[in-house]
């Protein structure tokens, strides 16, 4: 089943998007980047999902051998389409995680994984391990599952308390944090300025994230310019 979906990806395969697709993704090799759009993985994830997802799944997180991009891309996609029992599909993301290597496969799993909004007491402790890891990928993971599910009310504070908390020297974990520290101020501003006024952040994180919340439209103007001032001199 795995030799039929891979013949499948090669015959979507875009060689003029290709080229674009590889100018946007760090540690890839452009070999192994077919060109294939994220609307067509959309189209035959959601397919797979129909029938038989188990088979495949099991079949290619559990091989070592080389992949695709786009194979890596659809078994995060299928994952998130599934219906089974939480406990299952978080056994199928635990074995996906290590697949990480970019910021693209990365963040448009995480996104996928809607079943978190109707899951958050199951899915909260099983990122803490992530969120702790030394890896960057499985870190960034951590972060943008944040960013995406648990910038609310309810889970706040913590929240925040994770993102200052997280000192890594990964490019991909401190825009990660940056992005999700910004999302925080938009959503729930009074509890994030406070994170602001008084944090541990490094400076190109803490600087990274005030500048993505003035490049917000959900911003005003007023409070763009007090964010500004905020800024750490080198």
């Amino acid at each position: 089943m795995k030799e039929q979906i891979k013949n499948q990806l090669l015959q979507l395969a875009d060689h003029k998007y290709q080229k674009f697709a590889t100018s946007l993704i760090p540690n890839v090799d452009n070999d192994t980047v077919l060109g294939v759009r994220l609307p067509e993985l959309r189209k035959l994830a959601k397919s797979l999902a129909k029938d038989n997802w188990r088979t495949y799944l099991k079949a290619s997180l559990k091989g070592s051998e080389s992949e695709y991009f786009e194979e890596i891309m659809l078994q995060g996609m299928l994952i998130g389409y599934v219906k089974a029992d939480i406990e299952e599909i978080l056994e199928y993301v635990g074995n996906f995680v290590p697949k990480i290597n970019n910021w693209s496969i990365c963040d448009s799993f995480c996104i996928g994984l809607k079943f978190t909004n109707k899951n958050k007491d199951k899915v909260w402790p099983f990122l803490q391990s992530y969120l702790s890891s030394t890896q960057e990928y499985e870190l960034r993971f951590g972060v943008v599952m944040l960013l995406n599910f648990f910038v609310d009310e309810e889970y706040i504070d913590e929240v925040l308390r994770l993102l200052n908390r997280i000192e890594h020297k990964g490019y991909y974990v401190k825009m990660a944090v940056a992005w999700a520290v910004s999302i925080c101020f938009i959503k729930l501003p009074g509890q994030t300025m406070v994170l602001l006024r008084n944090n541990t952040l490094d400076d190109f994180t803490f600087n990274k994230a005030l500048q993505k919340i003035t490049e917000s439209y959900r911003v005003d103007q007023e409070t763009k310019m007090l964010i500004r001032g905020m800024k750490r001199k080198a």
